[in-house]
């Protein structure tokens, strides 16, 4: 669901939260039109807002944890979880995190990779968020849901800066909600 159609149609902020994030085309692969939220961590309004409309979404939804994928959702995460009351869990690629973890391999839209979580992260039975910058084919998404769920967690929704109208891995979800801020922007003339 786009925030636009859940009680933020034509709220001025969702324009400029667009137009904060570069396209950057043929990157990292010829045809991909890489959505670059690095200018958004530079408006410093843009970022704001961004964190501010998760935050009214999710707070008094009794989420107790916050886990954000590696790395962009590192970004977001944290501020989400503090304003929320809620702890933060890093999702990070393979050996990167010391102590014990389970992992989740995946299909990216141009190659694969894998997450890992610390298994102390996550208690069974607490209320997950999960936040990444952008959706595609949700396999990233759908591993980090699998993660959590295989440490008890409730996991309530996905939250994701940018995503297609059509997330193409939405069936990957396995029904879980899934909220978007905006969708992705295009360079007129660049195919």
């Amino acid at each position: 669901m786009f925030a636009a159609e859940n009680g933020l149609k034509g709220d001025p902020r969702l324009q400029g939260i667009s137009q904060a994030i570069r396209v950057v085309p043929h990157f990292p692969k010829p045809g991909i039109m890489f959505q670059d939220i690095t200018t958004l961590l530079l408006d410093h309004k843009a970022f704001k807002d961004t964190v501010d409309i998760f935050v009214d979404r999710y707070r008094g939804m009794n989420i107790s944890v916050v886990a954000g994928v590696e790395a962009r959702g590192f970004m977001f995460g944290p501020s989400i979880a503090l304003a929320i009351g809620a702890k933060f869990v890093p999702l990070r690629k393979p050996r990167k995190l010391p102590g014990q973890v389970i992992s989740e391999a995946y299909d990216l839209e141009y190659g694969n990779d894998c997450l890992e979580m610390q298994i102390d992260a996550v208690k069974p039975g607490e209320r997950a968020l999960i936040i990444d910058d952008l959706v595609a084919t949700g396999g990233t998404l759908s591993a980090a849901i699998r993660l959590l769920e295989r440490m008890g967690a409730e996991v309530v929704e996905c939250g994701c800066v940018v995503g297609l109208r059509e997330v193409k891995g939405q069936r990957r979800l396995n029904g879980k909600p899934l909220y978007i801020l905006v969708e992705p922007r295009q360079l007129d003339g660049c195919f």
